[in-house]
């Protein structure tokens, strides 16, 4: 089943795919975190390690893909809260865990409120998933509304 990013699956795709570069980032950051653990032999950031590669590239890329075959799910207002919360929180509860691994127990609130955010998105995900997704009819795919087509005179 090949995608395609014409008319309405184009909100779709932007949700879809801003995941999938965001996922890839967290990919990218957790790859390298563990090639300067294993060249270091410092093992103190392993569990900042498994939460981007496990919530950030994993969790996001599973999205991203979802939210690409379900555009009612992708354009609804639960699919944004779900991209909102979870790029917000993630960052914040990573710095924070880094930092809190480090020694600094101070920054300990600040972990907490990212872990909440990111909580807070897998439980919208997870309505969204309920609400917005529901199986074909008759082997119908499911779709998006079209939008509404613009004329070249603007009527």
């Amino acid at each position: 089943m090949q995608h395609s990013n014409h008319s309405s699956d184009a909100a779709t795709s932007r949700l879809g795919i801003a995941w999938l570069r965001i996922a890839i980032a967290y990919l990218i950051a957790g790859i390298a975190l563990g090639i300067v653990m294993g060249a270091t032999h410092q093992f103190t950031m392993r569990p900042v390690h498994a939460h981007l590669n496990l919530v950030g590239w994993a969790t996001g890329a599973i999205a991203g893909l979802i939210y690409l075959f379900f555009p009612l799910a992708a354009q609804s207002r639960l699919g944004k809260a779900h991209f909102v919360l979870h790029t917000a929180g993630v960052p914040v509860m990573m710095g924070a865990l880094a930092l809190m691994l480090t020694g600094n127990t101070a920054v300990l609130p600040v972990l907490i409120a990212g872990e909440l955010a990111t909580a807070a998105g897998v439980l919208v995900f997870a309505a969204n998933l309920f609400v917005n997704i529901r199986a074909p009819r008759e082997g119908v795919p499911q779709k998006a509304p079209a939008p509404r087509a613009v004329h070249a005179h603007g009527v």
